[in-house]
């Protein structure tokens, strides 16, 4: 089964210049369901006035998919790998081996 993955904002950091509540960090999360299985990541972008495109979105007008568009789409689908090799991990967990009693010894 494929796996489905989402991203939600868990928190956000403001300072008060230049704008009021303008965001300087987001704090985020991609989680990934393959049906059996349920694994995330959590991860965080930092904003820089000096890189913004576009004008201003005051924090109240701000939604979550406005705010996930601002995180690059690298670090998602980086984060979405990670989840995935989790989820593979738990579906076929890794051989390990184990420490035996050596043949020799006495019970």
């Amino acid at each position: 089964m494929a796996t489905t993955f989402t991203t939600r904002i868990t928190a956000m950091y403001t300072l008060q210049q230049p704008d009021p509540n303008y965001v300087v960090n987001a704090l985020w999360e991609v989680t990934g369901v393959d049906g059996t299985n349920t694994a995330s990541i959590g991860g965080n972008t930092q904003f820089n006035s000096a890189d913004q495109e576009g004008a201003f979105i005051p924090y109240a007008s701000l939604t979550e998919a406005i705010v996930i568009g601002w995180i690059p789409e690298s670090a998602i689908t980086s984060a979405q790998q990670c989840v995935q090799g989790q989820l593979d991990s738990m579906a076929n967990p890794p051989v390990s081996p184990a420490n035996t009693a050596l043949p020799w010894a006495t019970p």
